[in-house]
């Protein structure tokens, strides 16, 4: 009887933070989902920096999947505050640099 009181307590316990959390997340003016959106595109913004420093010639196909990438981390962080990713500041710029010499670059060929 005991441990399954203390299993419920738990639960409780769980189900709190996560209520809590998403209460945060609602008063500081967001939803949920951009929230998430923007967690998942915050991954893929250091797999971009890296890729950004890594490289300096990319193939057209590289170039593309760089863009449509680059763009989906731009519009998540758009949605967010940006007390929320002021570290990731520098990342998000060299990124934002690379996708816009890669657009120059595009330009220039067509």
């Amino acid at each position: 009887m005991g441990v399954l009181m203390i299993i419920y307590v738990l639960v409780f316990i769980v189900f709190a933070l996560i209520a809590f959390a998403v209460l945060q997340i609602k008063m500081a003016g967001m939803k949920v989902k951009d929230f998430w959106s923007f967690i998942e595109a915050n991954q893929v913004l250091d797999k971009l920096y890296r890729f950004a420093k890594k490289y300096e010639k990319l193939s057209s196909q590289e170039q593309l999947i760089f863009l449509m990438e680059a763009e989906k981390v731009f519009s998540a962080f758009d949605k967010v505050p940006s007390m929320l990713w002021e570290e990731e500041y520098q990342k998000y710029m060299e990124v934002l640099d690379k996708y816009k010499d890669i657009k120059m670059i595009r330009w220039t060929e067509n």
